[in-house]
C-alpha cells in the first residue's frame, strides 16, 4: 500500500497515563484543604483578639461597678486579700510582741496601717482597689508574714495564742456584761433626784400641817371603800409620782370618773408622803385610799410562809451578800424580789375582805382607755382575768419553772401558756373558794430551796392561778415599753394599758425616750412641789 503524502497524515495523540491525572488531582485537592485550613485560622486569630478584649473589659466594667462592700465578698478582689493579709498580720503582731520581737510587731503595725488606710480611700471614694494600689501592699505585707513564720511563728502556735486571747475576751466580755447588768438594776432601783425632793417637801407637809393628818381620818372609814357597786383598783408601791400617773391617766380616760376608787399600800416611809399627795390633789371626783402595810399585823411570818422566808437570814445573804455563790446571775440577786410589797397581790381577798371584784394595777402602767368594762367581762369562773404572752416561745411555762423537778412534771403542762401581771382582773369570791391564798402559800413553802423557781413573783402566781386564769383580749395589756424599742405604734394604740415593765422606767434617764411622752403627759407639772423640784 503506499504512504500518504506528509501533508494528508493524520497527527499523533500524546496521552498521558492515568497515573500522572491521579497525582495532579490529589495534589490539587490536597493544595485546596491546606488554603482553606490556612484562612480559616487566620481570621479565627482576628476573631478571638477582639472577643477576648472584650470580655476583658466587660470585667473590668463590672468590676468598676463593684463597691467596697461587695468586693470584700468578692473572691478575686484585692481589697479581700489586703483583709485577709491585715487580720492574719494582727495575729502575728500579738504573737510577735509576746516573745519580745518588737521590730517586726512595729513593721507589721505600720502596714497595717498603710493597708487599711487603703481600703478606707477606696470606701470613701466607692470604687474598688486597682491592681497598681494593692500589688505594693500585698507584696509587702506577705513577705513580713513569711518572715514572721520563719522565726518559727507557726500555724499551731498562732491557734493557740488565738484561743488564749479568745477566751480572755470572752471572760472580760462576760464581766463586762454582768457589770453593765448591776449597773442598771441599780440606775433601775434608784431615785431621781427631783422625786427624791419631791418626797421630802411632801413630808414636810404632812408632818407640819396638822389638818392634813385630820382630813386623812376622816376619809379612812369612807363607805366607798366597800360599796361595790363602783370600781375598786388596786395598787401597791412605794414611787409616788408612777402612782400618780397611773390614778391620773386612768381617771381621765374614765367615762365615770367619780365611780373609780383605788386602794393604794404602800410603806411607813412613803405612808404620809402618799397622803400629803392624794389628799391635796383633786382627781376628777374619785377616791384614793392609801394604808401603810406595816398595819397589817395579821401578815406576819406566822401565817405568811413569805414572809417568813423574805425575813429570814440566809435569804438576806442570798439577795445582798454579792460573795455568795458566785455562780448565781445577779439579777436572781435583785433585793426588790423580797420587798413585801411585791407579794401583796396575792393577798389581796385579805386586805379587802368585803370586795368582790377588783382591778390590780402595777405602778408602771400607764392607762389609755376606760378600763370600767373589765368589771362586767365573763371569767367563767375563773378567778384571774389576765392577757397571756405565750405568742413568744419564751412565755411558755417551761420558761419560768423547774420541770425536772417531778413535783412540777407531774402537774403542770409545761406548753401552757403564760401570762402577765400588771393588769389584772380579780373575782375575789372565786378567789376565796378556791383558797388561791392557801395554793400560793403551798409553793412557797416547796419553793424554800429556790429549786422549781428562781426570782419574782410571776412563777409562783402562775402555779397558784393555774386552770383558773381566763384570757383577755391582748389589748386590754401591752407590755414591754421598759425593754423593747420596737413595740408596734399600731398595738400601743390600741391598748388599754401599757405596760413598762423592764429596768428602762419612763421617770428614770435610763429610759426609752420613743416612749416617755406617753407616760409623762400624765405628771402633774403644775404642781407648786413638783416645779420647784424640778429647777433643783
Amino acid at each position: 500500500m503506499r504512504r500518504r503524502a506528509a501533508d494528508y497524515r493524520r497527527p499523533v495523540r500524546r496521552r498521558l497515563s492515568c497515573w500522572i491525572w491521579s497525582l495532579l488531582g490529589i495534589f490539587s485537592i490536597v493544595g485546596f484543604v491546606l488554603f482553606v485550613v490556612h484562612h480559616h485560622h487566620d481570621h479565627e486569630d482576628h476573631v478571638e483578639q477582639p472577643v477576648s478584649e472584650r470580655e476583658s473589659r466587660n470585667e473590668q466594667v463590672v468590676h468598676e461597678r463593684m463597691n467596697l462592700t461587695q468586693e470584700m465578698l468578692s473572691v478575686n478582689s484585692y481589697a479581700r486579700q489586703i483583709a485577709e493579709q491585715t487580720t492574719l498580720a494582727k495575729a502575728y503582731i500579738i504573737i510577735a510582741k509576746e516573745h519580745n520581737n518588737l521590730h517586726l510587731a512595729w513593721e507589721l503595725s505600720t502596714k497595717i496601717r498603710s493597708c487599711q488606710l487603703l481600703l478606707s480611700k477606696a470606701a470613701m471614694r466607692d470604687e474598688p482597689i486597682s491592681l497598681d494600689e494593692a500589688e505594693p501592699n500585698i507584696r509587702s505585707l506577705s513577705s513580713l508574714i513569711l518572715k514572721a513564720q520563719d522565726a518559727h511563728y507557726d500555724i499551731a502556735t498562732t491557734m493557740m495564742t488565738m484561743k488564749s486571747h479568745i477566751q480572755a475576751l470572752e471572760e472580760r466580755a462576760n464581766a463586762a456584761s454582768v457589770q453593765s447588768m448591776m449597773f442598771g438594776q441599780l440606775t433601775a432601783e434608784s431615785l431621781p433626784k427631783n422625786l427624791h425632793c419631791l418626797e421630802m417637801k411632801l413630808m414636810a407637809d404632812w408632818l407640819t400641817k396638822k389638818s392634813l393628818q385630820d382630813f386623812a381620818d376622816e376619809r379612812r372609814n369612807s363607805p366607798r371603800l366597800v360599796d361595790n357597786n363602783l370600781y375598786h383598783f388596786c395598787i401597791f408601791s412605794d414611787n409616788l409620782l408612777a402612782v400618780s400617773v397611773v390614778i391620773n391617766s386612768t381617771v381621765a380616760n374614765a367615762d365615770h370618773p367619780k365611780q373609780l376608787v383605788f386602794h393604794i399600800v404602800t410603806d411607813s416611809i412613803h405612808y404620809g408622803v402618799m397622803l400629803a399627795w392624794f389628799l391635796n390633789n383633786d382627781f376628777k371626783g374619785s377616791t384614793v385610799e392609801v394604808q401603810n402595810i406595816d398595819n397589817f399585823s395579821w401578815l406576819n411570818s406566822s401565817y405568811s410562809p413569805a414572809v417568813k422566808q423574805l425575813m429570814s437570814t440566809d435569804s438576806r445573804k442570798y439577795y445582798f451578800d454579792g460573795s455568795q455563790d458566785t455562780g448565781v446571775e445577779p439579777k436572781f440577786r435583785n433585793p426588790k424580789y423580797i420587798y413585801l410589797l411585791n407579794h401583796l397581790r396575792f393577798y389581796i381577798p385579805e386586805i379587802y375582805p368585803q370586795l368582790e371584784k377588783i382591778v390590780f394595777l402595777d405602778d408602771d402602767v400607764v392607762v389609755q382607755k376606760d378600763l370600767t368594762p373589765l368589771f362586767s367581762l365573763d371569767l367563767h369562773g375563773n378567778v384571774n382575768g389576765a392577757v397571756e404572752t405565750c405568742l413568744e416561745a419564751f412565755h411558755r411555762y417551761y420558761k419560768y419553772l423547774n420541770f425536772s423537778n417531778p413535783l412540777i412534771s407531774s402537774k403542770f403542762d409545761p406548753q401552757a401558756c403564760g401570762w402577765a401581771f400588771g393588769m389584772n382582773v380579780f373575782d375575789l369570791i372565786a378567789w376565796r373558794k378556791a383558797s388561791v391564798t392557801a395554793r400560793y402559800h403551798y409553793w412557797i413553802e416547796q419553793n424554800a430551796d429556790r429549786t422549781i423557781w428562781k426570782l419574782g413573783t410571776l412563777p409562783p402566781g402562775l402555779l397558784a392561778f393555774y386552770g383558773m386564769t381566763e384570757p383577755l383580749d391582748r389589748r386590754w395589756h401591752v407590755l414591754g415599753l421598759g425593754y423593747d424599742v420596737n413595740v408596734d405604734n399600731r398595738l400601743i394604740e390600741s391598748a388599754a394599758v401599757i405596760h413598762f415593765n423592764g429596768n428602762m422606767k419612763p421617770w428614770l434617764k435610763l429610759r426609752i425616750n420613743r416612749y416617755r411622752p406617753l407616760w409623762e403627759r400624765y405628771v402633774n407639772q403644775t404642781h407648786p412641789h413638783l416645779q420647784d423640784c424640778v429647777t433643783h
